[in-house]
């Protein structure tokens, strides 16, 4: 399960580089995400599927992350809590860093919990937990 949770976190950091780059396809995207979805935040918890909904999401997110100077988003570290032999919680450590008109790159490190799945093989995530972004985006001047 590991290795299967690593690699798919690989791609999620190559993808996430290419949609900053305006270089990525959306069917691409959606590969990373089992065929339904929760997430929880400070703002509530939603559900969803991996369709048209999704990709527009993805791609309005993208945009924003563009528009508000997201250069990069790097994973520091993955930790992963196995839930039996086909889930677990990984909890990824993420340092995104931002382009600001007249200043200094600002970088920000945050965490992020995803519930993945493994199955034939193929990691996926079907959750996600996090913090508050716009208060850490706003606290850091960004937004």
């Amino acid at each position: 399960m590991e290795e299967a949770v690593r690699a798919l976190f690989t791609r999620y950091e190559a993808t996430f580089g290419r949609a900053l780059a305006g270089k990525v396809e959306m069917d691409e995207v959606l590969t990373l995400y089992a065929s339904d979805f929760i997430a929880a935040s400070p703002t509530g918890v939603t559900s969803g599927k991996n369709d048209d909904a999704l990709r527009q999401v993805m791609a309005k997110g993208y945009e924003h992350y563009r528009a508000i100077g997201t250069r990069q988003m790097k994973l520091r570290d993955l930790r992963l809590s196995p839930i039996d032999d086909c889930h677990c919680m990984a909890h990824a450590a993420w340092t995104a860093t931002y382009a600001r008109k007249g200043q200094a790159d600002t970088s920000i490190d945050f965490d992020v919990h995803y519930l993945v799945q493994v199955v034939g093989g193929e990691a996926k995530v079907f959750g996600w937990i996090s913090g508050d972004e716009q208060a850490l985006l706003k606290e850091h001047g960004i937004i």
